[in-house]
């Protein structure tokens, strides 16, 4: 089977989020969806591992209000040791499901800086990449610009629906007392 990789904090799971794991595998191409709530992203700084069964809980739930979606809430990096690095996830699943094949899904603000993600090149080289469009990011630069460095990288760029909003604003509008229900899956 051909996984879509969606890992991320999640912090909540919103609209733009769904919209994205709909696409992978209506018109992406994925026969499935593997979602990975990271406990600590190690490029992260105010999202702690303390909120990781919390945020883990409520992906599984917002999945199961979505039985229409290929996707698996996967445990994977629950279980494994810190730090959260994407290359060691990807071996894991790998390793646990040979069979399998497994691409990594970011969005272009992840691309524009992946040079700092741990063993980068091996992500694009073992793995690829599947990038999803955010407002304010040049997808086919950042991609060129990668390519450049090496040709035979894989980093495919799809026309996703581009919703705007973010986790941080969801959080931020509630801090401030506003309604964000409508943004939350």
């Amino acid at each position: 089977m051909k996984i879509a990789v969606y890992s991320g904090s999640f912090n909540p799971l919103h609209k733009g989020h769904l919209a994205i794991m709909e696409y992978l595998t209506s018109c992406g191409g994925f026969d499935c969806v593997y979602m990975i709530v990271s406990p600590k992203n190690p490029l992260k700084e105010g999202i702690g591992v303390d909120s990781a069964a919390e945020r883990f809980s409520a992906a599984v739930e917002a999945v199961r209000r979505h039985p229409e979606l290929k996707v698996k809430v996967d445990d994977i990096e629950m279980t494994m040791e810190p730090p959260h690095y994407t290359v060691r996830t990807l071996d894991a699943l790998k390793a646990r499901e040979p069979e399998n094949s497994f691409t990594l899904v970011i969005g272009a603000d992840n691309l524009a800086d992946f040079r700092r993600w741990r063993d980068y090149g091996r992500i694009l080289e073992e793995y690829g990449v599947c990038v999803y469009p955010r407002k304010g990011f040049d997808l086919d630069a950042d991609r060129k610009d990668l390519l450049k460095e090496n040709p035979d990288y894989s980093i495919a760029l799809i026309d996703a629906p581009m919703v705007n909003v973010s986790s941080t604003q969801i959080r931020e509008g509630e801090a401030a007392g506003k309604d964000m229900s409508d943004y939350r899956i």
